[in-house]
């Protein structure tokens, strides 16, 4: 008889629904310490960014809001800034739209998360969506 493992469970619910938005290592790593010393930070972590994700406006929920449009997710290497505000509607996330800030100031648009996780952009573990007039401000 095999044991039910509710943190295990966690885990794997929530990287599964991660996995589109989060690179391999980045995700690897994460699993890696939700099993160690700071496990509750991980998996309470996990789970609050799965679940963040997953209440996510979708292309075009956000249109006419502006600078008051909520950013969700904060992509970030170097000098580069990508701030999410919806994700694709469709199940395969292939695109997102957002706040892109490549050093030479922001713009507006369409953003592909696939090759933010190619070109080793991190999700920000710690962001707490803001409206762009807020991250502006900052």
């Amino acid at each position: 008889m095999t044991h039910f493992n509710p943190e295990k469970f966690m885990i794997d619910t929530a990287s599964e629904d991660l996995k589109p938005f989060i690179g391999r290592a980045q995700l690897s790593t994460m699993r890696q310490l939700a099993k160690g010393e700071e496990k509750v930070f991980f998996i309470t972590r996990m789970v609050e960014l799965a679940a963040l994700i997953h209440s996510m406006p979708k292309t075009y929920e956000q249109d006419g809001k502006g600078k008051q449009s909520v950013a969700y997710l904060h992509y970030f290497n170097g000098g580069m800034d990508y701030y999410i505000t919806e994700k694709d509607s469709e199940p395969e996330q292939v695109q997102a739209f957002g706040l892109a800030d490549l050093g030479m100031g922001a713009e507006l648009g369409y953003i592909s998360i696939v090759e933010l996780l190619e070109n080793g952009l991190e999700l920000d573990l710690h962001f707490q969506p803001k409206t762009l007039e807020q991250i502006e401000q900052a």
